[in-house]
């Protein structure tokens, strides 16, 4: 099955290209619009995060048997985290705000070509029910968003 007729794929794909556009206006605002801007790379990056944690990974584990590629994918969902939780406990206007958004902003475009790159081929091939999928990760999606 190809990405582009997957909608779960498809969807994080949107979501990567989203956030990646995200970091470089972040890196080009003013420090003023920055703040705005890292909260806004924070409630995407959770969103995203929980959804392939809880529901997508777990399905394309199951589907292509490789568990060094799916456990590097997970740890580095960790460091995501961890960096946002120092984040979030940071005010903006921290020397090291910045650097910890910059260094986020590279931990995701290097997990981001690991995925696409990697995982998203094998899972394209896999045998996993996209259908059903697509429909538990569109519901949580959709509620995440309503909690925010």
């Amino acid at each position: 099955m190809a990405t582009s007729s997957n909608p779960v794929l498809t969807m994080l794909k949107t979501d990567h290209k989203k956030v990646k556009a995200l970091f470089a206006e972040y890196q080009e605002a003013t420090p003023r619009k920055q703040q705005g801007i890292a909260q806004t790379i924070i409630h995407e990056l959770e969103i995203h995060a929980e959804l392939e944690e809880e529901l997508i990974y777990p399905a394309i584990r199951q589907g292509i048997k490789d568990d060094e590629l799916m456990n590097e994918a997970t740890e580095e969902h960790h460091l995501v985290h961890v960096l946002i939780a120092e984040l979030k406990e940071l005010d903006p206007s921290d020397a090291t705000f910045k650097a910890k958004v910059t260094v986020l902003g590279e931990l995701v475009k290097h997990h981001v070509k690991e995925e696409e790159g990697e995982m998203f081929p094998q899972a394209q091939k896999a045998k996993i029910d996209w259908e059903a999928l697509e429909a538990e990760v569109t519901e949580r999606k959709e509620h995440l968003m309503a909690q925010a």
